[in-house]
């Protein structure tokens, strides 16, 4: 599956996680190697660049962070992040820089690429949001399979099992997701993009598409 591997989705010289993706091939790969990246990259950071706030909390000097987020380490928030009111990060997070984490969004084992917008009341676990990704209003990734198997990333009569309970979305650089949408385990979403308001989003959305909710999903490619 060609559409869901790292180099077709993701521009790594837009996060300072770069290093994490060497040698492998599919996104969710590194899902298991985050904290401990964290802890490692953190510990070389420029100490006029960053500062650390608490246990494996790497945050950059210019980044804004509102005094009622909640951040538990590991963690590293990149130069001119914005964390606003209330924001939830559980741990297990890379934020890239001039990225919004915004009122009451939760993360949980996440790399958020540079410029990066979760700005109201989403939910983002166990997944990798590529470069100048935007998720709309109350959009959440669903990380685990109702039925509690391992996810298998399913594209038509192909697919791939991952091995691992709790894989998120893949949203590749520049994708747009619409309000109130939520994305299955599994979800892998290609470059440019765009997810309706309101869609369930299952298996992998080609790059350039437009995707509408419906049963089953309306994929078209963008004129």
């Amino acid at each position: 599956m060609e559409e869901c591997k790292i180099q077709n989705l993701f521009d790594l010289n837009q996060t300072i996680a770069k290093d994490i993706f060497e040698n492998a091939i599919y996104p969710w790969e590194v899902l298991s190697k985050i904290s401990e990246f964290i802890i490692e990259l953190g510990n070389t950071l420029d100490p006029e660049v960053f500062e650390k706030k608490g246990e494996n909390i790497w945050i950059a000097k210019s980044a804004i962070v509102a005094k009622t987020a909640s951040i538990t380490g590991p963690v590293i928030i990149d130069e001119g992040a914005e964390i606003r009111h209330c924001a939830f990060i559980r741990g297990k997070a890379i934020i890239g820089k001039n990225a919004v984490v915004g009122n009451s969004t939760e993360l949980k084992n996440v790399i958020l690429f540079n410029n990066v917008q979760v700005p109201h009341y989403n939910y983002v676990g166990d997944s990798i949001l590529g470069y100048k990704a935007h998720m709309g209003a109350g959009s959440i990734t669903s990380n685990v399979k109702s039925d509690k198997k391992l996810v298998v990333i399913k594209n038509g009569r192909e697919q791939i099992e991952t091995g691992i309970k709790k894989v998120g979305a893949m949203l590749g650089d520049n994708v747009e997701v619409g309000c109130g949408t939520v994305l299955n385990p599994g979800s892998i979403v290609g470059r440019n993009s765009n997810i309706y308001p309101l869609t369930s989003v299952r298996g992998v959305i080609p790059a350039n598409s437009i995707c509408k909710g419906g049963n089953p999903l309306q994929v078209v490619q963008k004129v």
